[in-house]
Parts: C-alpha cells; sequence; structure tokens
C-alpha cells in the first residue's frame, strides 16, 4: 500500500487516475493544484474531523479555536476532563460531545489505537472505527485518507463530493452515495487522491470549500 505522504504521491495518482478513466483529465486540469492536506494522526486529528462534521468551515474553526482555548493540547485524556457545560460554552452539539468522549474512553482504556489503525486495512479499519458509537463512516474515511494517508478512500456519503462529481462529470443528477461508490470503483487503487481531485475541483469550479476545517 502507498501512503500519500507528499506531492509527488498525489501527482503520481492523478497520472494513474488520467489512465484509468480518460474522463478526468479536463477535471485535473480545471481543478488546478491538489492539496495534499494531511494531519497527524492520534486523537486531535479524529476529534477536528468529528467538529466539523454538519456545519460550515467557519463555525467548525470557531469552535476548534475555543476547544483549543479550553483544553490546551487536546488528547483524550484532556477531553474527558472536561464538562457538559464547558461543551456547551464551546459550542459542541451533545451529539458531537457525546461522540468525542466515545472516542476518548475507547482511546483511554486502550480498545482503540488511532495509530494502529492506520496500519490497517481500509474495510477493518473502518469497521473498528464506526464500532464507537458517534463514529460514523464519513468519520471514519475522513481520518484514514488525511491522518492514515490511504490510498484507496472515497467518502461517497460526502455531499460536496457528491456534487463535484456530478457537476465535473455532467451527470444528469447528483449521484447518490451508493451510485458513486459504483463509479469510483474504475479509480481504484487511488481514490484517496480522487477524492481530494474532486475537493480541489468542488473549491475552484464550484466555488466552495468542502474539506473538514485544519485542513
Amino acid at each position: 500500500m502507498r501512503i500519500i505522504r507528499t506531492h509527488d504521491d498525489i501527482a503520481a495518482g492523478l497520472q494513474g487516475l488520467v489512465m484509468l478513466d480518460a474522463r478526468l483529465e479536463p477535471v485535473v486540469v480545471k481543478a488546478g493544484p491538489v492539496p495534499l492536506r494531511r494531519m497527524d494522526p492520534g486523537y486531535s486529528g479524529i476529534a477536528n474531523i468529528i467538529v466539523s462534521q454538519m456545519v460550515s468551515k467557519a463555525s467548525a474553526a470557531a469552535i476548534w479555536q475555543r476547544m483549543e482555548g479550553r483544553l490546551g493540547k487536546i488528547t483524550a485524556a484532556s477531553f474527558l476532563a472536561v464538562t457538559d457545560q464547558d461543551c456547551r460554552e464551546i459550542g459542541l452539539s451533545r451529539a458531537k460531545a457525546d461522540a468525542l468522549r466515545a472516542v476518548a474512553n475507547a482511546v483511554g482504556a486502550e480498545d482503540l489505537d488511532l495509530s494502529a489503525i492506520c496500519e490497517m486495512e481500509a474495510a477493518a479499519a473502518i469497521r473498528k472505527m464506526t464500532a464507537i458509537k458517534g463514529v460514523g463512516r464519513w468519520t471514519a474515511e475522513v481520518y484514514l485518507l488525511f491522518c492514515a494517508g490511504h490510498p484507496d478512500v472515497f467518502p461517497v456519503g460526502d455531499v460536496a463530493l457528491q456534487n463535484a462529481v456530478g457537476h465535473a462529470l455532467m451527470l444528469e443528477v447528483r449521484p447518490s452515495a451508493r451510485e458513486l461508490e459504483q463509479l469510483t470503483e474504475l479509480w481504484a487503487p487511488w481514490r484517496s487522491v480522487a477524492a481530494r481531485l474532486f475537493w480541489a475541483y468542488y473549491a475552484t469550479q464550484m466555488r466552495r470549500d468542502g474539506v473538514p476545517t485544519g485542513l
């Protein structure tokens, strides 16, 4: 498995994608530079992703800044020390606070090793993470993409990616998650680079930023 660590890995992936699917050549041109976007693996990385769910990038950034102000270094132990009132003042919804606590408890109990997850095959890693209450497939996939550098993960449930693929490939309607999963099979083993490509396309051609805050 070739880990996506550098811009050279992105370049190799883009070249591979164009060879696999000629429709992607104009997408690469229109998208412009495709950012690497890596985060260190660990609790802070998955916490950042959880905070980013279902809110604007600006809102997620503001919540994250308040978390850093309250916790200092964001670790499983530091999050377990905050109260429900702290979470409300930070701006975390009950669901997100519960998910962050569930992950922190799993890390503290050594039931979840977020570094070891990065070495696992994608499907097994996703099963391990989504076994924790509040951690969905999107969170697990984005963690593998940006914290583990996994080369072949495409978050098909991501609405920005659905919109970008539909627009770029001139599909009549936005593909569903199931349709996108079938479509992206052609892009293996570079689906993580394809996800980065379509997020870049979304930003440049549709004038919106769809990636989680901090990336």
